[in-house]
């Protein structure tokens, strides 16, 4: 019988499920408040360069709530009216994607970090890492919907509501609230859908054993079409440091890029490989920038907005083309030299191509704008000069469809420029027994 020596390791005690159990909701409220935290201090930046801390009543921070309640995936509701003088038809559909854009890489970056440096984990172990982060983040989003109720008076001029409004103390208002059934079930897909592309990007973090053998057939081209879109961003925030330090009104260019700047960067991007929208701009309100949009938008009908259009009105738009010919070649690239260099040049096409038009799909879905007002005086017309319309909205096919197209090209490509870089699994075969006895 032999006896183990005492200096010898025995078995590592296994870890109690409470540990980690204690550790997974640890981690996930690090996560939530951290996200929330993050969202808010961008939205409330953004929001000061945007003048909104002289609001009337305190509403800076309810107003700093509804924006991050909409770039969490929540509704907000705008109301409005003068009694039974006159109603408000206004509608607000839009994501401030700078504010979610930051609360994404923070509490993504979060979830990942105890997981990694495994390249298999149980089912169960994820979804309990996953399920305390979605119970608390729409606790959070909870919150801050409760916080994001506002109602403000609004100024008519000379017109007939005014004029009754002072004869009936019925003024005309307009507010905002937070549609709370509509807010969480649109804040979960947003927090789920989050999780998932941090699965999908990280290369460090495990997944299912059952899932194991998609991993290079998705994971190079997702991390490369992320890399792709934050390069934009990264590209506007240049563009837009250079316009706020040569073209005057600072804050304005500031609060574009703390609330919308992947709206626009991300916009541009799909114009670049020949992709179209189409909207309208009418009555006082715009869009902030760049003033050749609003131009392009502003008339009676719904106006196409492409590289051609703009170009019309000013040459450099065609900038927009060549930008995106070579950040699509670097996408291409950077997805072949991530993967195995057993994968060949028409599996990165294809696995490139449906990433790409995958990620045109969610984008064309969050970047769209759609803001509606009128005030009508007894159900006829619009009076005070109050109302207005900004809409942008993609040609859904056309877009998703290109961007297919660029993608396989791009992926092609890209696997033809990295062969003769060194890549995992690259190795040399060896030589035959005979040329070997030879040498």
């Amino acid at each position: 019988m032999s006896v183990s020596s005492p200096s010898s390791p025995g078995p590592a005690p296994p870890r109690s499920a409470s540990g980690v159990s204690a550790r997974a909701w640890r981690d996930a409220l690090v996560a939530a408040v951290a996200g929330f935290a993050v969202m808010a201090a961008v939205a409330a930046a953004g929001l000061a360069c945007a003048g909104a801390t002289g609001l009337p009543g305190g509403a800076f921070p309810r107003v700093v709530a509804a924006v991050v309640v909409m770039a969490a995936g929540g509704s907000i509701e705008v109301t409005g009216g003068a009694g039974f003088l006159a109603e408000a038809d206004a509608s607000l559909s839009v994501l401030p994607l700078s504010v979610s854009l930051a609360g994404a890489l923070t509490a993504g970056a979060l979830f990942l970090r105890p997981l990694h440096n495994r390249a298999v984990a149980r089912p169960g172990e994820l979804l309990a890492r996953a399920g305390p982060l979605v119970l608390l983040w729409l606790l959070a989003l909870t919150g801050a919907a409760l916080l994001a109720r506002q109602t403000f008076g609004i100024a008519t001029g000379d017109s007939p509501v005014a004029d009754l409004g002072e004869l009936l103390d019925a003024s005309p208002t307009v507010g905002f609230q937070a549609a709370l059934p509509a807010t969480l079930g649109w804040g979960l897909l947003w927090i789920l859908g989050l999780l998932l592309i941090a699965l999908l990007v990280s290369r460090r973090a495990p997944l299912p054993a059952r899932l194991v053998r998609f991993h290079t057939a998705v994971r190079p081209a997702a991390f490369a079409t992320v890399a792709l879109l934050l390069a934009y961003v990264v590209l506007g925030v240049g563009v837009g440091l250079v316009v706020a330090a040569t073209q005057g009104h600072a804050d304005r260019t500031f609060a574009v890029i703390l609330l919308g700047l992947p709206n626009l960067a991300w916009f541009a991007f799909t114009l670049g490989f020949g992709g179209a929208w189409e909207g309208e701009v009418e009555g006082p309100f715009g869009l902030p920038m760049p003033q050749l949009l609003d131009e392009v938008l502003r008339g009676h009908d719904l106006s196409r907005v492409d590289v051609a259009s703009l170009a019309q009105r000013d040459s450099r738009a065609w900038w927009l083309v060549a930008v995106a010919v070579v950040l699509l070649l670097g996408t291409g690239f950077l997805a072949a030299v991530r993967s195995p260099a057993a994968v060949r040049a028409w599996q990165h096409a294809l696995h490139l191509g449906v990433a790409l038009a995958l990620a045109t799909l969610a984008v064309c879905l969050l970047a769209g704008v759609r803001a509606r007002f009128g005030l009508s005086l007894l159900g006829i017309g619009d009076v005070g000069g109050v109302g207005g319309i900004v809409e942008l909205r993609p040609v859904l096919w056309r877009t998703v469809g290109l961007a297919l197209v660029w993608g396989a090209l791009a992926g092609f490509l890209g696997a033809l420029l990295a062969r003769p870089v060194h890549r995992r699994g690259l190795v040399e075969e060896p030589e035959p027994p005979a040329a070997a006895a030879e040498r």
